[in-house]
């Protein structure tokens, strides 16, 4: 059959030059007589393979398409992959037939396309296709691992039933199980892959894979040739990821991945280059396997000179001094030769407060300057750099605008946007523009990207910042049963409230928003007490300066329970009600990120024959009047749940008016419902973090804390209130005498404390934080802490270096409707107040607070 269509074929071209010769020698002489051999009938031409044939390019009618070969498909759907249709106009051959042979490739469900001229009658011609289908994979079974990792492995590669099994399938499928098990160490993996076919489908196989994973290799040595200037050891260190096995060391594995070598092999030159070995390079690199079934590394490196630097030259700068510019750059002449260094105190290293020359002309408006390090000479062992600049003019911002809020209003984000038109261009200025939004809570604040147009013309800019907004409003919502009676919980916290629609119905959606105000409301209540609490923010107070205004008043009812009977009698009752005011103001001075709150603080506790152990009276009426002061400082960010650099710092008072110093009661003969009627004492507290980013996203987390608690009158002694309470999760729970929680993890709640709380405290921390995701879904991530602090009773008993430690892990999840969720798993090595022997072990779930 073959034989039978090639000479077809042969004929037919003939026929066709034949015919194209006839029709050329026809218009050579002008001569209008018909063409005989158009008078050919046409149904006898045999089928001309388009794929081959070498014909003239003529325009024909589509009378009909025909497929050969199709066994799953029907032939309307191959017509329609085509895109060719009935009655068009074609050109045989030509750029359609030429699309259409393409999109039937590009399908991806045939493994051979030819296409054929079955016959042609007059102007109209018919068309054959023969195409072969790829058969369709139906089932896949893995063997050599276990039946979870064999899912795995599926769902990694993709494998789906319905696949078209191609040649590149299987090829891929099996190299990537190939690669995927190498870069775990197992260097000698084998894939075996087959198909077969599967007679219960219609043209469909079966996938049958085998990995043999093998013993994972490990590399016993890695030595160098030719090092003089470093040895091996510190070459070794400077392999961020290809490490030797050693005993011990189980945070890093000594597996061989070729890719990680290669980025190692850069790590080597770059610390040679860092030690002015800039003409350093890796002659050669070998593996050798040793009986054992491990591997050695051997490399070969050629240090070449040591450079230092020679004269370093300033060229261009007119807006700063030579003297200023070294300040910055921070290179003296006769220094170790370090191009790292160079390049980075010159044009930066990438850090958002990175230090160099660039940064300090982008953060004083020169938006279009340029600073390049150049080695103009080398002179022995020493090389001399000229920094050439081209400062260019000022850029002064013309245009800043917001893209992608669509609850939040404008004016929330333009008063926090340090880039203002008519400013000049500021890098450090964008920089805090990007925190500050993302401090606000409504966005996400990894999405938070400037765009910035710059405009040569002119020499001004445009600025557009694109956000995503996220949830920013709460719920807590919970019932349970406890103590013989339900307890019921219901929280709404609003974070992005706007009072000024309350009365705008249109706004409610479902409540009015977008003006960047807090409002909270919360209830809680059972058989035996009830509680709730109003709260209220406006961050800028007037709307033109960063001033808040904060309210809140709460109120609790506690009636008298016998456990044993499980009776309420509300004859015994404590009530409490309490109130506070306060105004915060963002200073100037030293710099914008302080911040300076005050605030003035009521209780009223109402006792009646309600016995308490903070009393020693059970019927009677006790207020707590207090001012608060804090000055802090808040530079962390850019992300609220993540903050990757800069620091929380507060420094706090809170104190009483000294009563007993102007009322001239003898405070040795009074009782204690006279003596404690008007509470008075004083309260300084230190809080500190810092955030050091140590890679890009593993962060270090450093906290110090420090507490004290005094009193005005000796006679009167240390109020029994507002006192320190160290150890365990640090949630503040339902308490009467308001009491500071300070966590301590690794030990139960208040176990570091006396019964009655301790009036000084300190606490040190360091935590290492690991980000899972930060989508605004869900923030995630994991942490590893170490932490030391105590409590003590007044500063005769105050010894700072006797502490309490603990270390664990843990894990924090963010949800905007739900806030912080956590756990972690600590473990106390000290024993707990009281206690002989240490803490151990213990669990602490988190909700809503952040460490």
């Amino acid at each position: 059959m073959n034989n039978f269509k090639i000479a077809l074929l042969l004929f037919s071209i003939i026929f066709s030059f034949n015919s194209l010769y006839a029709q050329e020698e026809q218009k050579n002489n002008d001569k209008n007589v018909e063409n005989t051999n158009s008078e050919v009938k046409q149904d006898s031409i045999t089928p001309i393979d388009l794929n081959t044939a070498f014909i003239k390019e003529r325009s024909y009618e589509l009378g009909g398409m025909k497929v050969n070969g199709l066994i799953k498909f029907e032939e309307q759907t191959v017509r329609v992959f085509s895109g060719l249709k009935v009655g068009q106009e074609i050109k045989l051959p030509g750029d359609k037939l030429t699309s259409a042979l393409k999109k039937l490739y590009e399908t991806k469900q045939f493994s051979n396309v030819e296409v054929f001229i079955a016959k042609i009658d007059g102007n109209v011609a018919y068309l054959e296709f023969d195409v072969e289908e790829l058969p369709q994979l139906n089932n896949i079974t893995i063997s050599g691992v276990k039946e979870g990792k064999a899912k795995e492995l599926k769902k990694d590669a993709e494998l789906k039933k319905g696949a078209m099994v191609t040649d590149n399938l299987v090829v891929t499928t099996s190299n990537y199980f190939k690669k995927k098990y190498q870069e775990k160490g197992f260097l000698k993996t084998k894939v075996t892959l087959n198909t077969k076919k599967d007679t219960s489908e219609v043209n469909a196989v079966d996938m049958l894979i085998h990995i043999d994973k093998g013993e994972k290799i490990k590399i016993k040595n890695i030595t160098f040739e030719g090092n003089e200037a470093f040895s091996g050891k510190k070459l070794r260190k400077a392999m961020k990821n290809t490490k030797k096995k050693m005993l011990g060391r189980f945070w890093k594995g000594s597996k061989y991945i070729e890719a990680d070598f290669k980025e190692d092999l850069e790590s080597l030159i770059d610390a040679y280059s860092q030690r002015g070995h800039r003409d350093a390079r890796i002659v050669d690199h070998s593996l050798t396997w040793n009986d054992d079934n491990t591997l050695n590394l051997n490399l070969k490196v050629e240090e070449g000179k040591k450079y230092i630097f020679g004269d370093i030259k300033f060229i261009g700068n007119s807006k700063y001094t030579d003297e200023q510019l070294q300040r910055v750059l921070r290179i003296e002449k006769g220094d170790t030769y370090n191009g790292k260094v160079l390049k980075e105190r010159v044009t930066g290293d990438g850090s958002p407060d990175s230090e160099d020359i660039a940064t300090v002309y982008q953060n004083n408006g020169y938006l279009f300057s340029r600073v390049l390090p150049v080695e103009t000479r080398v002179n022995n062992d020493s090389i001399d750099v000229e920094i050439r600049i081209y400062e260019d003019q000022q850029t002064k911002i013309r245009k800043v605008t917001v893209n992608g809020n669509d609850r939040t209003n404008d004016h929330v984000i333009y008063r926090e946007i340090a880039t203002k038109p008519g400013y000049l261009y500021s890098k450090a200025d964008i920089i805090r523009t990007i925190r500050e939004i993302g401090q606000l809570g409504f966005f996400d604040a990894e999405a938070i990207t400037p765009d910035i147009k710059p405009n040569h013309s002119d020499k001004t800019v445009d600025i557009d910042y694109q956000v995503a907004e996220k949830g920013s409003s709460q719920i807590e919502l919970q019932g349970g049963y406890g103590g013989g009676s339900f307890i019921g919980t219901l929280g709404l916290s609003f974070n992005n409230f706007s009072t000024r629609n309350i009365f705008n119905k249109k706004a409610y959606k479902p409540l009015p928003m977008g003006d960047g105000q807090t409002l909270a409301l919360r209830l809680q209540k059972s058989r035996y007490y009830t509680t709730s609490s109003f709260s209220f923010t406006e961050p800028w107070l007037g709307g033109k300066k960063p001033r808040s205004l904060s309210f809140s008043i709460y109120n609790s009812k506690q009636f008298k329970y016998d456990y044993y009977t499980n009776k309420v009698d509300k004859d015994q009752r404590l009530n409490i009600v309490g109130a506070s005011i306060g105004l915060g103001q963002r200073l100037k001075w030293p710099d914008n990120y302080f911040t300076l709150s005050q605030s003035i603080s009521y209780q009223l506790y109402d006792l009646k024959d309600y016995p308490i152990s903070t009393f020693s009276f059970s019927t009677g009426k006790s207020n707590n009047l207090a001012y608060n002061i804090t000055l802090g400082r808040s530079s962390a960010g850019p992300n609220p749940i993540f903050p990757k650099s800069g620091s929380d710092f507060s420094i706090g008072a809170k104190i009483t008016f000294p009563y007993s110093l102007v009322n001239n009661k003898d405070y040795e003969t009074i009782d204690d419902q006279e003596k404690y009627k008007w509470l008075e004492y004083y309260k300084a507290s230190f809080k500190g973090k810092w955030y050091t980013a140590l890679t890009k996203d593993l962060v270090l987390m450093s906290n110090a804390e420090f507490g004290f608690l005094g009193n005005y009158n000796k006679k009167l002694g240390d109020s029994p209130f507002e006192r320190f309470f160290v150890g365990g999760d640090g949630m503040a729970s339902y308490q009467l005498d308001g009491r500071e929680t300070i966590a301590l993890r690794g030990y139960e709640n208040g176990q570091l404390s006396t019964s009655a709380g301790g009036t000084i405290y300190n606490k040190f921390q360091m935590e290492l934080r690991y980000p899972i995701t930060l989508k605004p879904s869900a923030s995630i991530y994991a942490l590893g802490f170490v932490e030391a602090g105590n409590s003590y009773d007044g500063f005769s008993n105050f010894n700072p270096f006797e502490m309490k430690r603990s270390a664990g892990l843990g894990l924090r999840i963010f949800m905007p409707a739900f806030g912080l969720l956590g756990i972690d798993f600590a473990h106390g090595f000290d024993p707990a107040l009281g206690g002989t022997e240490k803490s151990g072990w213990q669990t602490h779930f988190i909700i809503g607070q952040q460490f």
